[in-house]
């Protein structure tokens, strides 16, 4: 079995960005945090909030790194759309006067 520290770090990132999943990892990363049942237990100091620094940091870095991606794509979307009266085309059905 290969087990490696970059196969998990893939695995958690993979599913933030699954819309389906993203907001149950969120959930679940608070909830581990919070809760007393951990990896190693916050009762050994420096190892036991190693595991909690390590997972605040993935799901920091990750949400905002998705966030900044929805901003960047809503403002790519904004500038292709036309801002002012003068940007837009005009349809005008002219009719010729005598």
């Amino acid at each position: 079995m290969n087990f490696s520290i970059q196969a998990i770090y893939n695995w958690y990132r993979d599913l933030l960005r699954n819309p389906k999943y993203r907001w149950w990892v969120v959930a679940g990363s608070l909830l581990y945090l919070v809760s007393p049942i951990d990896i190693s237990p916050d009762v050994f100091p420096i190892i036991g909030w190693l595991d909690d620094g390590i997972i605040i940091s993935l799901l920091i870095a990750e949400v905002s790194q998705i966030a900044k991606e929805k901003l960047q794509s809503q403002n790519v979307r904004a500038d292709k759309q036309p801002t002012t009266v003068e940007d837009a085309p005009v349809d005008v059905k002219a009719v010729q006067v005598d």
